[in-house]
């Protein structure tokens, strides 16, 4: 699959901005495997991303690369301003790591838990109680806080994990997969946990199965496939990137039908249901052009409707296969996520 790496748009932020996470030509394999090709990545500071791939792409090899949790094989990386490989002490101590696996302690309480990250981080006693209260606070726990973490439902096990993220206040929150499992209502509160994050200038790097979650929360996206990045820029750059995109325009009336589609002659039609398929990206520009096409023939339709391709058409046409969820690890990786 050839690369096709889009431009950043203006919902990503500035491009000039400070890159809160930077890589040039990352290469990593196992036995032979090469797991990631020379992955190149710029992610503003401030702003969600989005690595999207199929099973065995090498999306959780990326994070743990970036997390100091695994070398890489060549190329070079920055998260916050730190190298991975000379300074990894500097980039662990910016950012947070949540995992696929929650590590959350299932035989201590919520709060306890909150306190013993409070200890690892080294937090004055006092300190760490504050901070403790606030999380427990802000992600609506503290009602379970005295519950032994194995009661909590996995929604609040997922809360619970990232508030323990949370306490060395990082600047980047790399989040592997965090709503797996959840159900529609725990995926909607953790969506706006994460839009929080981010209000409060947090750089969010998100690996998900979910198209739809990437689609709603990613300033910037990447199509990782057999180990190289297919393409990346906005979801709507990617959703540009493939045909598909039309307004469909329906009439009762079979003279106002033919009135158009004599009009609009690239249109495709549908005789039985008086339809036309019209090619568009579903810009304004475009349905605006459309539309004054319409009126300056004196033709109005009964129904309009715009599509576009969704994360899920350019996943199936980057890819050249389905989007499903990931069930392997890629070559001989460890299974368990650390913190």
């Amino acid at each position: 699959m050839g690369s096709a790496v889009m431009p950043m748009s203006s919902r990503s932020g500035d491009p000039r901005s400070p890159a809160a996470v930077s890589a040039v030509g990352l290469h990593k394999s196992y036995d032979g495997k090469t797991v990631l090709d020379g992955i190149d990545l710029r992610i503003p500071a401030g702003s969600v991303f989005a690595l999207l791939g199929p099973n065995g792409a090498g999306k959780t090899t990326a994070v743990r690369i970036l997390s100091t949790l695994v070398a890489p094989d060549g190329g070079q990386a920055q998260v916050a301003g730190h190298d991975i490989v000379t300074s990894p002490d500097g980039v662990r101590a910016a950012i947070g790591v949540t995992g696929q696996f929650s590590a959350v302690d299932g035989l201590i309480t919520g709060e306890e838990n909150m306190l013993l990250m409070a200890d690892l981080h080294h937090l004055p006693k006092r300190e760490g109680r504050r901070v403790t209260a606030e999380l427990l606070e802000r992600f609506e726990l503290v009602e379970a806080a005295k519950k032994p973490a194995q009661s909590y439902s996995g929604g609040m096990k997922r809360r619970l994990d990232i508030a323990m993220t949370l306490v060395g206040r990082p600047r980047i929150i790399f989040l592997d997969e965090p709503t797996t499992g959840l159900d529609p209502r725990s995926r909607n509160t953790m969506w706006g946990i994460i839009r929080e994050l981010v209000t409060d200038g947090v750089t969010v790097f998100l690996t998900t199965q979910y198209l739809d979650e990437a689609d709603h929360l990613a300033d910037l996206v990447a199509v990782l496939d057999d180990g190289k990045i297919a393409a990346q820029g906005s979801p709507g750059e990617l959703k540009r990137l493939i045909s598909g995109g039309h307004v469909r325009l329906g009439f009762t009336d079979p003279v106002a039908y033919e009135s158009a589609a004599a009009t609009l002659r690239a249109a495709t039609r549908d005789d039985e249901k008086l339809t036309l398929r019209v090619p568009s990206d579903g810009s304004q520009r475009e349905l605006r052009s459309l539309l004054d096409r319409l009126d300056a023939a004196g033709i109005e339709a009964d129904e309009l409707a715009v599509h576009t391709p969704d994360l899920d058409d350019v996943f199936f046409a980057l890819t050249g296969r389905a989007n499903v969820p990931d069930q392997t690890n890629e070559p001989n990786e460890p299974s368990e996520d650390a913190r």
